[in-house]
């Protein structure tokens, strides 16, 4: 049998996985974010959005399998995904806000707007060696497999009020996630419509998630709580 083990602290990322039947194992990456982006740069350069996410997912799931939790240290049926999400709006990458002051001011630029759901996905296969032979083209487990994708989704957000900005900024959901909002939480009505995954805005896609665990020959229902 095969584990997920989910390398994010993002409880809207491990919720949209138990509701799809993934009752994922969660360990927290120590990365540093602006400076796994720093090293990035100064080795390739400007990074697109889309890129950056990847960057950033990559490091953690790197991190969560090479430091793992002593009750995982002899485990050998994990597949470790890691995942970042930002939002992009006129050209510029919006992580966390730093605080609420900076929640508002976001806000107050992106409100009647429309921007970019960035979520980056890193899958390592870290299982130990199957003798059963995978599937046609697929990876089986023990190859050691790492690969990745992100998932854009465009957002377009309502213009709020500037008494709504407040209101939502002083809940404290949007200090804790990319782009300070949430289409699943409070921040839903202020979301008027998407073009793309859903669930990449969540922070999960789970189709994108689909098409990299068949890369490794691991179905979503062999991931299925039973």
């Amino acid at each position: 049998m095969t584990r997920l083990l989910l390398a994010s602290a993002s409880p809207a990322r491990r919720a949209t996985l138990i509701a799809a039947g993934i009752h994922p194992v969660v360990a927290v990456s120590g990365v540093d974010e602006e400076a796994t982006l720093a090293a990035a740069r100064e080795r390739f350069g400007t990074l697109e959005p889309a890129d950056a996410v990847l960057v950033l997912a990559q490091a953690k799931a790197q991190d969560v399998a090479e430091n793992l939790p002593d009750e995982l240290a002899d485990a050998d049926d994990l597949v470790v995904v890691g995942c970042d999400s930002m939002l992009e709006i006129d050209g510029q990458i919006l992580g966390k806000p730093t605080d609420a002051d900076d929640a508002v001011a976001r806000w107050h630029a992106m409100r009647g707007r429309v921007g970019v759901l960035h979520t980056g996905h890193w899958v390592m296969d870290e299982r130990e060696t199957s003798a059963d032979a995978p599937a046609p083209g697929r990876l089986g487990a023990g190859h050691g497999a790492v690969l990745g994708a992100t998932s854009s989704t465009v957002v377009h957000f309502a213009d709020l009020s500037d008494a709504e900005i407040a209101a939502y900024v002083a809940t404290g959901e949007p200090l804790a996630v990319a782009g300070a909002f949430t289409i699943d939480g409070l921040g839903g009505p202020f979301v008027e419509r998407i073009e793309g995954d859903h669930h990449g805005v969540v922070g999960i896609s789970l189709p994108l998630l689909r098409s990299l665990l068949a890369e490794i020959d691991v179905a979503i229902p062999d991931l299925w709580t039973r």
